[in-house]
């Protein structure tokens, strides 16, 4: 979800351009055509799911406490009047991740970088969606091009996170005898809790984080994105915190790599099982980061700009995002 990934397509020997067809302007058609309709899907796919986060809001139930199933497609066939509901969720949540592919897409054309359009990937999921990427179809000039090129994506999905965060939290509910516990219990970032008890100075009836919480819609969404930000942040691999770290130090990032592929497998087996997938991920990607020309080094505000990343990455990041769902507590 959000990282661009490195690839490069040389055109075979021997190949022939067909007349009459200009492959760059058949591939952006193509491209196009092919990013639109992945959005029309994850339009589908979360405003779905959004209906049923908004109908157990209505009824202040904890927000994946229905019976509506992992896709809500048979629920929405018996609910048809309650599918606009879904409407906020699914604005905020692919504002949020468009936005952060948005900001990757502009960072490569502003460095002659090319890549694809940032694709949505819709999926019958708890949230209606995959994430959402963008592919490098060109090596990356400079340690410059990839620092900007990673730490672009999560900056531009903060912009868009921060306000519906905002949101989020005024339009919540406390209910008594709310309780979170009984359907999925998730953990609170720093970021959040620093932006609920500076929001708490303006509006001293803001509901507590706590158990009695009712989120809104646009907060699970706004916490989905955060999550999300994190995790491309991690600062391993080809994720964007591999990018920022490697354009700091390659060495550093070979050293930080190994050692977080190990702490993922141990966090997957002691606290949440999801970080054996981002594990498993690192390791397919055979640990390794494209080489990047060492000059020119990075100068000015741009290794404060990484050094913001990495604040980032500590202000969203979760190591237990979702109660007792380890490894070792299925295996109880």
């Amino acid at each position: 979800m959000g990282q661009p990934s490195l690839e490069v397509r040389p055109r075979p020997a021997g190949s022939v351009r067909k007349r009459g067809v200009h492959p760059a302007t058949a591939s952006r058609f193509e491209q196009a055509g092919i990013a639109v309709s992945l959005l029309v899907l994850s339009v589908l796919t979360t405003v779905s799911t959004g209906a049923v986060l908004m109908d157990n809001f209505r009824r202040g139930v904890p927000p994946f406490s229905s019976d509506a199933g992992l896709f809500p497609l048979a629920w929405i066939v018996r609910h048809p009047d309650r599918v606009s509901g879904g409407w906020p969720f699914s604005l905020t949540l692919l504002g949020i991740l468009t936005a952060h592919e948005i900001g990757h897409y502009y960072a490569c054309r502003r460095h002659r970088v090319r890549s694809s359009l940032p694709w949505v990937l819709p999926a019958p999921t708890l949230i209606g969606t995959f994430g959402a990427f963008i592919r490098l179809r060109s090596r990356v000039p400079s340690r410059t091009a990839l620092l900007d090129i990673g730490i672009s994506g999560p900056l531009a999905g903060m912009v868009a996170a921060v306000p519906a965060l905002i949101a989020g939290l005024l339009l919540s509910q406390s209910v008594a005898g709310f309780r979170s516990s009984t359907s999925i219990s998730v953990s609170v970032p720093l970021g959040l809790s620093l932006a609920h008890s500076l929001l708490r100075h303006f509006h001293p009836s803001l509901p507590p984080l706590d158990a009695s919480l009712n989120p809104h819609p646009v907060l699970v969404a706004a916490w989905i994105g955060l999550f999300i930000t994190s995790v491309n942040l991690i600062p391993a691999g080809q994720l964007d915190g591999g990018h920022i770290l490697y354009a700091l130090s390659p060495r550093l990032h070979r050293w930080a790599t190994d050692a977080i592929t190990f702490l993922l497998f141990f966090a997957g087996t002691m606290l949440w099982i999801g970080w054996l997938v981002w594990g498993c991920f690192l390791l397919v990607s055979n640990l390794r980061h494209p080489r990047v020309p060492a000059d020119p080094p990075l100068v000015g505000w741009r290794p404060w700009l990484a050094l913001a990343g990495f604040a980032l990455f500590l202000l969203t990041f979760t190591p237990q995002p979702f109660a007792a769902g380890s490894l070792m507590h299925y295996l109880h």
